[in-house]
């Protein structure tokens, strides 16, 4: 749908005839020839030379279009969600009119041939429920045009929103990107009603889909307070590309149902269930279901620790977070927050052995726990030359900026000490422990 920008260029090539033969170049074709020259040296002269051309500063169009690429690349949800909504609005309504009309065509035609004065009675009668029938289809068609206008209206906003990273402002369009990924990552921390509100008081209404998160919001709440034919119904709906991604949502959530017919002491219910629901994924998921049937034998109250897990609490938040993979597959959205994925790779660039000791600086954002934690699972960043940073200054202590040693070990820049020195008559105080010394006693490190 979206392609980066580019500029393709179709060449082709020209055949040349075979040369003639010497025979046939004649008087004729020498003037033809000199005619044609002559022709081109009058246009060369009529023809006003070109002006030379300012071409624009290069760097600030690569650096657009760069943004532009790194947006399809990082976000290409932006796009990808309101565009698998519409899909999803499209196939809903469609199902609908093929189900009402089918309906509608087959009461005609039971009614058409039923006999009789009385029967033609009953056949307008049935006919007027059919016309009523066939205007409330109306009014959901006319729901669901305004709902997928909806959508299309979303994929050109963004569509311009994309255009706009190669000639926007850099500002505008950094302030409006860190409000999408705050949003976001609201909404999949179910802050619905703040990310709302940021959306409404930015007015970016149409570059977020809060509208999708409302709605797998619905599922989420009911797997909270145990009910799962919500969460059924929306495998239902889209059953087919579940499959094609090969989910186990729907099997983990007919287990729980059967684990809690068992939890409710309905064995005879359970098993009739299993036999219907359970058994057509024998073939796939024996293990798992060998597992769950056992609790017919190990009840809730059993000690066995294997089957103990199934009866407790944490089986349905397990739920929900499958739900919330799911939903983020099916919408082409990232598994993780965006903001989580920004960060991440800043902090790629900053973790090092030294920043989870106990002497961290306050300055570095890894002696925070939020960024620790987001720092676990990530590498320990790749650094060939080690970089010495004056304590004081915050400055980088280079070849221009040597560091000095003070009697007591501890270096700094050059800088700050030829400052401090300035200021303090020649002494020096070391901001660590207070020493004084002269600056005559310091001594010049080298980095090597």
């Amino acid at each position: 749908l979206i392609s980066s920008a580019g500029l393709f260029l179709f060449s082709s090539k020209s055949t040349s005839p075979p040369p003639l033969s010497p025979l046939f170049l004649g008087v004729s074709h020498n003037r033809a020839r000199e005619r044609k020259k002559k022709k081109k040296m009058e246009m060369a002269i009529d023809t006003p030379s070109p002006s030379p051309s300012v071409s624009p500063a290069p760097s600030a169009a690569a650096g657009r279009q760069t943004r532009a690429a790194e947006s399809v690349r990082l976000e290409h949800q932006l796009v990808r969600v309101p565009l698998e909504a519409l899909r999803a609005t499209a196939r809903t309504n469609h199902r609908l009119a093929e189900k009402e009309i089918a309906a509608v065509l087959s009461s005609a035609s039971s009614a058409a041939a039923a006999p009789g004065e009385s029967g033609s009675a009953a056949a307008v009668d049935h006919l007027t429920s059919l016309v009523s029938r066939l205007h409330g289809l109306k009014r959901k068609m006319e729901e669901g045009a305004r709902a997928e206008e909806l959508q299309v209206q979303r994929c050109r906003a963004r569509l311009d929103r994309l255009a706009a990273a190669s000639a926007g402002d850099d500002a505008e369009w950094e302030d409006i990107r860190l409000k999408r990924i705050l949003v976001d990552y609201m909404l999949r921390m179910s802050y619905y009603d703040t990310a709302t509100k940021l959306a409404e008081t930015s007015g970016i209404q149409d570059l977020v889909d809060i509208d999708v998160f409302l709605d797998a919001k619905r599922v989420i709440d009911s797997l909270r307070n145990k009910e799962i034919a919500p969460a059924l119904a929306w495998c239902a709906e889209n059953k087919s590309r579940l499959k094609k991604s090969k989910s186990k949502l729907e099997f983990l959530l007919r287990l729980q149902e059967f684990v809690e017919l068992v939890k409710a002491k309905n064995f005879l219910q359970a098993i009739s269930y299993a036999r219907k629901y359970l058994a057509p994924w024998g073939s796939t998921h024996m293990k798992e279901l060998q597992r769950v049937t056992a609790t017919l034998v190990f009840r809730s109250s059993t000690n066995c620790a294997q089957y103990k897990v199934l009866f407790e609490q944490n089986q349905w938040d397990s739920l929900v977070d499958q739900f919330k993979q799911e939903f983020y597959k099916l919408y082409g959205m990232t598994l993780e927050p965006l903001l989580n994925i920004y960060l991440q790779a800043g902090l790629t660039a900053l973790k090092t052995p030294f920043c989870f000791e106990g002497n961290c600086p306050k300055e570095d954002p890894l002696s925070l726990d939020g960024f620790r934690k987001l720092a676990e699972p990530l590498p320990f960043s790749k650094q060939h030359h080690s970089k010495l940073v004056c304590h004081i200054t915050k400055e980088l202590m280079d070849t221009e900026n040597p560091p000095l040693v003070l009697p007591n070990g501890y270096v700094y820049s050059t800088k700050a000490l030829d400052e401090m020195a300035k200021k303090n008559g020649g002494k020096i105080i070391c901001p660590r422990t207070g020493e004084e010394c002269n600056y005559t006693e310091l001594v010049k490190a080298y980095i090597s």
